[in-house]
């Protein structure tokens, strides 16, 4: 039994699963939607929600803990100090929708798009 065992292991090793996650996260923040299957999409929701709640509070100290996320990519952090946390500057929580879309067609895995709820253009 897996009592208080968060997560899943995508039949990954840890620096591979860290990996994905971070370029999951940076794809959804960049791209503001993407189409991915439904564990991958319920796993980086909670990981995405709490980075861009760390960067609606701009000081040095949570730019530096964003960076150390993303393996300084500045564009990101940048992007998530700016753009989204004046954003959702009002929104206690929930910045994120997964939406089903169905199976994919090769191997019948459930597919979803996780995207931000208010979104700027189009997706």
């Amino acid at each position: 039994m897996r009592h208080k065992h968060k997560g899943r292991k995508f039949g990954r090793n840890t620096a591979h699963r860290k990996a994905l996650i971070m370029n999951l996260a940076k794809a959804v923040i960049k791209h503001e939607s993407i189409e991915t299957t439904l564990p991958k999409a319920k796993d980086i929701r909670p990981v995405v929600e709490k980075l861009i709640t760390k960067g609606r509070e701009p000081s040095l100290h949570n730019r530096r803990q964003l960076s150390a996320f993303f393996g300084n990519d500045h564009e990101i952090v940048n992007k998530i100090l700016s753009d989204l946390s004046v954003r959702y500057a009002q929104r206690p929580g929930g910045y994120l929708r997964i939406v089903k879309t169905g199976f994919r067609k090769g191997d019948a895995a459930p597919m979803a798009i996780i995207q931000f709820v208010e979104q700027t253009t189009a997706a």
